[in-house]
């Protein structure tokens, strides 16, 4: 395995809902683990969002509005310390594994502007398994959720949409993508975030291009990786 995988920084997000630029961070965790997927250290949260926590979201992630409201941190002051912990562990040189990591970095980017926390900037080197397995493994098929990917690469994941179980799942099935295919993917880390920059790119455009042929010819893919 390359070096660069052998300690991991992971981290998730659960929210109120899907649009990244008004859904709002419920739960999150960001931990670290070692070449064995091991957890060496972890940090969960609980915010109270400050809206109501939409029924589907509820069904997705289990946490409702009472329960946020009654145990939840304040939001902006979670999302200082989420943010914190992240440049913390980037400063240390620790690539961040995010699973579809331009949703879960742009939410906390549009949060920390929301609650004027100075956000990340242009955060790297970042790891992002759903970018890569699609990448390399290009004609495989049915879903890419993390739930059937990780069970694809015979990684444990019994407790989909709690945001400790989905970090650390996502580093996980990185280090099993690197077990799997080492030699498909560039010898560092910050070879690999320039290069998931462009696959995300190539992968959004043939997206827009089925849609446009199949469905809506005005359709427009969201483009941006790591961030939108």
């Amino acid at each position: 395995m390359s070096n660069w995988s052998d300690t991991l920084a992971v981290f998730d997000l659960e929210t109120t809902g899907i649009d990244v630029e008004t859904s709002r961070i419920v739960s999150a965790t960001v931990a670290i683990i070692d070449r064995e997927g091991a957890v060496l250290e972890r940090v969960d949260w609980l915010l109270d969002p400050g809206i109501e926590i939409p029924a589907q979201a509820t069904n997705v992630h289990g946490i409702t509005t009472e329960d946020a409201v009654a145990n939840g941190r304040g939001a902006a002051e979670g999302v200082a310390e989420i943010v914190a912990t992240i440049r913390e562990h980037l400063g240390r040189g620790l690539p961040l594994v995010a699973y579809n990591a331009p949703y879960d970095l742009t939410l906390l980017n549009r949060e920390s502007l929301r609650h004027g926390v100075l956000p990340l900037v242009a955060p790297s080197p970042v790891v992002d398994p759903l970018v890569i397995d699609k990448a390399i493994d290009r004609y495989r098929k049915g879903k890419r959720t993390l739930e059937v990917t990780s069970a694809f690469y015979g990684v444990t994941l019994d407790d989909a949409h709690d945001s400790a179980a989905d970090a650390i799942a996502a580093g996980r099935v990185a280090q099993a993508i690197v077990r799997a295919h080492g030699g498909k993917l560039p010898a560092t880390v910050t070879e690999l975030h320039e290069l998931q920059a462009k696959w995300s790119l190539e992968q959004a455009e043939s997206f827009q291009a089925y849609m446009r042929r199949e469905r809506d010819p005005e359709f427009v893919a969201a483009g941006g990786w790591p961030e939108r």
